[in-house]
């Protein structure tokens, strides 16, 4: 299919799309409003007692904030991710790279997913799709971690955002055993991760079972990658598109959904502020990823500067929001008071 019609400009159109303003879901959100945490107006603490650090694969954050898989495979790519790693590096958070696809079906842009030398602590998350980890080997997979100094690869799931691509994918069979096979020969962490759609409690079960026990939900309500698809896709395509551009389980919803089963949660998909990654660890959440509002900081704001500004303001807002639920570490800020709108406790599972 010409090299999926062309991957390095898919990946700039993907770029330039991400960072405009219609490709968010029309009329879904992330359900994250309608999270109310109960407001402590005695934590008996000084703020600098605040102990906003988490463990997350085995290294510490200083906050529970991830700079969330964005892009890779273009000249614009390699500064996004080398100047966004080295502030994840300076600020004490983790960054995940884009999908890793184009690194292995065209090495020469390798390159552009590379980091380390500007972020050799950074907790990193290589990324590969599960459509394509299925006809790779282990060993192919494992050295593209490897090129990257990966601490965890996450599989992404998008069989939404595929069925409407131009050339997408259309097998999706066989996950399963994808997640079986890395969790035994990897040897690094496998991430589950979804891309705008969300992870359902039965999905989440499915893989679990696996051996799989980290989760990146990137639920819907923030950008949209069938609404991308919608912009580059024609005719039929383009009309299927409009009509799933809505489609997901929103991004609260999801973190609801894998409550109690276990695992370690990062909360993605619509994420734009502080707030929202508080809200989301009071959902369960170990850390919460922001991807668009990062891009749009990096771009509008004044690159690497803007985006450390904006990445600074996120943490402190966390910080604030822990003081003044009473949460002097992050585990109490998963266990703070709170309370749920009714679109959002209409997802709440039933016992299992």
């Amino acid at each position: 299919m010409a090299d999926r019609l062309d991957i390095s400009q898919r990946k700039k159109d993907h770029l330039a799309l991400c960072a405009g303003d219609n490709v968010g879901f029309r009329e879904k959100s992330t359900l994250l409003e309608q999270v109310e945490l109960v407001h402590d107006a005695l934590p008996e603490m000084h703020a600098d007692e605040v102990d906003s650090r988490v463990e997350l694969l085995g290294k510490t954050l200083q906050a529970p904030v991830v700079i969330s898989a964005m892009t890779g495979g273009t000249d614009e790519a390699a500064k996004i991710n080398q100047d966004l790693a080295q502030v994840a590096e300076e600020l004490g958070l983790a960054i995940g790279l884009g999908s890793q696809r184009a690194m292995f079906e065209r090495p020469h842009t390798a390159w552009t997913f590379q980091v380390r030398e500007r972020a050799p602590k950074v907790l990193l998350f290589g990324n590969l799709g599960l459509v394509q980890a299925r006809v790779m080997t282990t060993d192919q997979i494992r050295q593209l971690c490897a090129d990257v100094g990966a601490d965890a690869l996450c599989i992404h799931l998008n069989p939404a955002m595929e069925i409407v691509q131009p050339g997408g994918d259309r097998d999706f069979s066989g996950g399963l055993d994808v997640f079986r096979r890395l969790v035994a020969e990897l040897g690094i962490p496998v991430i589950a991760k979804e891309t705008g759609c969300g992870i359902s409690r039965t999905v989440a079960k499915k893989i679990l079972d696996t051996g799989v026990t980290h989760f990146d939900v990137s639920g819907s309500g923030g950008t949209s990658w069938v609404a991308v698809e919608a912009h580059r896709a024609a005719d039929d395509q383009k009309a299927l598109a409009e009509e799933l551009w809505d489609w997901g389980i929103p991004t609260a919803a999801s973190l609801l959904q894998l409550e109690g089963l276990g695992a370690k949660v990062i909360a993605t998909g619509g994420l734009r502020r502080g707030s929202d990654v508080a809200r989301s660890v009071a959902l369960g959440a170990t850390a919460g990823g922001l991807a668009g509002a990062v891009l749009k900081a990096y771009r509008h704001e004044g690159g690497i500067d803007g985006a450390r500004r904006f990445l600074t303001r996120v943490v402190a807002t966390v910080r604030a929001i822990m003081l003044i639920t009473g949460s002097r570490t992050v585990a109490e800020l998963q266990g703070a008071e709170r309370i749920l709108g009714p679109d959002l406790s209409r997802w709440q599972p039933k016992q299992d």
